[in-house]
């Protein structure tokens, strides 16, 4: 297992990665509503209805009345800002903090902003389509957040990120050795049987989008695979 921790790599085109940090914020405060008790639903109600339900985008099941919150495939976009515990929120924001300032600094404000949300809505998709019939709400950022890995990967492989390894092993390697490795991990998850709780596919897909839009949304002038 992978926990990046810090990469060092300077900003080149933006002053700051405020969308990056927006998105941070939002799913926080979203978690912070939930957990709180500040909204005004039960949660398993807001994960029900916000939360990305294969059969229901895909018209084979129903939900009772009420359900959901919002057009089924707006849920492909609001699944992205639920967590379900504070570690699951602080394992996908830590990947973002860490990986989504240079990304965007790669594609602007403007296109990081619909590149996360493509990555996002072609996780939920590829998890929709291998898991047609399932009732369970998946929620989280990870599938936007894994697009984002990937297009790090592709524009910063040889950079080196101090990240916790294996039970916490504090280590500095290169991002293409260490994403290599996080990535094995969701392959072997996804075909052999990882927690059913995790959207393993919906990582997959989202590292698959990714690493396609990088090659056609990045600034003109950014190279990949650390050409200088």
């Amino acid at each position: 297992m992978f926990i990046p921790l810090h990469d060092g790599v300077p900003m080149r085109f933006v002053r700051a990665p405020f969308v990056t940090r927006a998105i941070l914020a939002a799913c926080i405060l979203v978690h912070l509503a939930i957990v709180s008790g500040l909204l005004p639903l039960d949660v398993t109600w807001i994960y029900a209805g916000l939360g990305l339900i294969p059969s229901v985008l895909l018209g084979t099941e129903a939900l009772p009345d009420g359900l959901p919150l919002v057009p089924a495939p707006l849920t492909l976009a609001t699944s992205l800002f639920l967590h379900a515990t504070w570690l699951h929120l602080v394992g996908n924001m830590l990947f973002l903090w860490v990986f989504g300032d240079n990304v965007e600094d790669a594609l602007g404000h403007g296109r990081f902003l619909l590149f996360y949300v493509l990555c996002g809505i072609g996780a939920g998709l590829a998890h929709a389509l291998l898991d047609p019939g399932s009732i369970h709400p998946l929620i989280g950022a990870s599938g936007a957040v894994s697009g984002v890995v990937a297009a790090y990967v592709m524009l910063h492989p040889r950079v080196q990120v101090w990240g916790l390894f294996l039970k916490g092993i504090p280590l500095r390697l290169r991002a293409s050795w260490a994403i290599s490795v996080w990535v094995l991990f969701q392959i072997g998850a996804a075909f052999l049987g990882g927690d059913e709780s995790v959207g393993w596919f919906a990582h997959l897909g989202g590292l698959g989008v990714g690493a396609a839009l990088i090659l056609v949304m990045r600034r003109p002038g950014v190279l990949l695979f650390g050409r200088a």
